[in-house]
């Protein structure tokens, strides 16, 4: 699908942005490009199995590793690497007033 760059003015003028012919002309492009990768996934992934392995469509896409559980840190190891705690919880500084 196409992007126009009436589109594109439009898209910039809700998000109050100010965009220079060239810059509309740039992203047009460059959304373009990007609809049609979209498109591309969209075709390659269909159903619950993938009829191709995506990952070779995607750009320095690495390997996947098993899924596996492993032991983890005890609550007392954890909080031993805390700047501060207190009743087996990490304390950290307040963000919301």
């Amino acid at each position: 699908m196409p992007i126009s760059p009436e589109d594109v003015a439009h898209t910039a003028k809700l998000a109050q942005l100010e965009l220079t012919e060239a810059e509309i002309e740039r992203f047009c492009r460059e959304l373009g490009r990007i609809t049609e990768y979209m498109a591309q996934l969209s075709e390659a992934i269909t159903g619950d199995e993938p009829s191709e392995p995506v990952l070779p469509l995607i750009k320095n896409a690495q390997a996947l590793r098993d899924d596996v559980v492993v032991p983890s840190f005890d609550q007392k190891t954890a909080l031993s690497q805390a700047p501060d705690s207190k009743d087996g919880f990490f304390r950290v500084p307040k963000v919301i007033g």
